[in-house]
């Protein structure tokens, strides 16, 4: 059995107590990685999102910042939207990322259910 964890780095949208903005979340985000791999876990999954209430809109990239500071967690998106990417461009920044990980890095590739985000990639739905 492998055992894992997932986000898709949700932001609070409203400032109060408790709230805290993109930048700190994604400062924790690469903690809660590096933590997961000290402990012991398989994998780590960061999902794509494309609105304010989220700060992974470039998966690829926070897990890369994780990699430097992990040893043997997999770093996997949950998931990558193809219907909206580039698929060479989504291959190339896996690749690199699989290269900075050692072969940890994995995909998992969807097809995006928010379709307020298309318009953002060019696409009149």
């Amino acid at each position: 059995m492998e055992l894992g964890l997932y986000t898709f780095a949700d932001v609070s949208p409203e400032p109060g107590p408790g709230a805290i903005g993109p930048h700190e979340r994604l400062r924790n985000l690469i903690e809660e990685i590096e933590l997961a791999d000290q402990v012991g876990l398989d994998v780590f999954g960061l999902g794509e999102h494309h609105r304010p209430d989220y700060a992974a809109s470039a998966p690829v990239v926070a897990l890369a910042a994780a990699a430097e500071r992990t040893k043997k967690i997999r770093l996997t998106s949950a998931v990558t939207v193809l219907s909206s990417d580039d698929p060479v461009r989504v291959f190339q920044q896996f690749a690199t990322l699989d290269l900075l990980s050692n072969g940890r890095a994995e995909i998992m590739a969807g097809r995006g259910s928010f379709i307020e985000s298309f318009p953002l990639f060019g696409y009149n739905l």
